[in-house]
């Protein structure tokens, strides 16, 4: 058939060169027509819709920024993020836009415009009103009961101490029934650690007095240590009624997310619990019914659902963990990124790109 070996291999270069050059001509052609195609992809509240039907932050920025070049275009959808990336890598796009996170591994493939939008992950709480009950249930924990008695402890050793040294020298001040006369050696402890000084009781022997002078001093660091610990503890007993500020608050605690997504990963290092659900309206479900302390994932979408419909007793936190940027992503050889990122730099100075998002996330006070 073919005399010479290398002939299959010739016919099927020059093939692809022409199939290359078909591709190169024709996105020429869209530029040299100034009609764009522009692949679509990604999730509420960046992309709404689908084919020319769509909206979204992403796609009002696109149509600001496109009407100020005045460019013409042609928007195509997809479903996910990564098949219109493999469409733009093939040639078939000119752009994509969406929520398109700028890595380092896309960054070897294609260009991208500066960030048009920094995302992070959140942590959503319920921000609930305590009762009455609430307020003075604190002081009826286990520990503030336990530091109580501990204290009442303490003054009962101190107390006998001193009864035992002045009973024989003061007995008016340390009477010899030991119910009144370690009761009084309890008062001069209190009125001594709260530098109080009434002078209505006073050691009057040697011993008494080394007592009294120890006491003095360690009630000091002790009287400091108990209200830390007592505040501490009723801190740390009204916490669960309030709103979820960080991440550490979080600890072995169950914690709704959606599957596969970074913030899984991002809760089993910080030690949380996370169960998985499909839908961020599920984790919400189960947030409101107090099955899980909270809900973490995408910043965005946690604002988005809450000024649609999120409860006012539900609370966001202003940490903000794992930041990226959304931005445009083009072919290697693009020519547009220049413009695009002069445009994007033109709205967001003229504050266009903020009131495009403030309109999708900000949620009515």
């Amino acid at each position: 058939m073919f005399q010479n070996s290398k002939t299959p291999v010739l016919i099927f270069s020059i093939l692809g060169l022409l199939l290359f050059t078909t591709n190169l001509q024709a996105r020429q052609l869209r530029l040299d027509i100034d009609t764009l195609l522009v692949g679509v992809a990604g999730s509420e509240p960046f992309v709404y819709g689908e084919g020319q039907e769509v909206s979204g932050i992403s796609v009002e920025i696109w149509e600001e920024l496109a009407a100020k070049q005045g460019w013409n275009y042609y928007f195509k959808s997809f479903n996910t993020v990564d098949d219109a990336l493999h469409s733009l890598e093939q040639g078939a796009l000119d752009l994509v836009i969406g929520p398109i996170s700028i890595t380092s591994s896309r960054v070897k493939d294609f260009r991208f415009s500066q960030p048009f939008y920094n995302s992070s992950l959140a942590i959503v709480s319920r921000s609930e009103k305590q009762g009455y009950w609430d307020k003075i249930k604190p002081f009826f924990s286990i520990k503030l009961l336990i530091a109580v008695f501990v204290f009442l402890f303490i003054l009962a050793i101190v107390g006998t101490l001193l009864w035992l040294a002045e009973r024989k020298h003061s007995k008016d001040q340390f009477p010899n029934d030991p119910i009144d006369g370690i009761g009084n050696g309890m008062w001069l402890a209190i009125v001594t650690m709260s530098t109080t000084g009434y002078g209505d009781k006073a050691p009057v022997t040697l011993t008494g007095r080394i007592i009294a002078g120890s006491w003095m001093i360690i009630s000091i660091i002790f009287a400091t240590s108990m209200v830390a610990g007592i505040a501490s503890t009723l801190t740390l007993a009204s916490m669960g009624k309030s709103p979820v500020s960080s991440i550490e608050q979080l600890v072995n605690k169950n914690v709704a997310t959606i599957s596969n997504s970074p913030s899984q990963m991002f809760l089993e290092v910080h030690y949380a619990k996370p169960v998985e659900v499909n839908t961020l309206e599920e984790a919400m479900s189960m947030l409101n019914k107090k099955e899980v302390a909270a809900v973490v994932y995408d910043r965005p979408q946690l604002l988005f659902y809450l000024k649609k419909h999120g409860p006012e007793d539900l609370f966001m936190a202003k940490a903000e963990y794992y930041k990226q940027g959304y931005g445009f992503a083009f072919p290697l050889e693009s020519n547009l990124v220049y413009e695009v990122n002069r445009a994007l730099l033109e709205l967001a100075e003229d504050q266009d790109t903020d009131e495009i998002i403030d309109r999708y996330l900000r949620r009515e006070e």
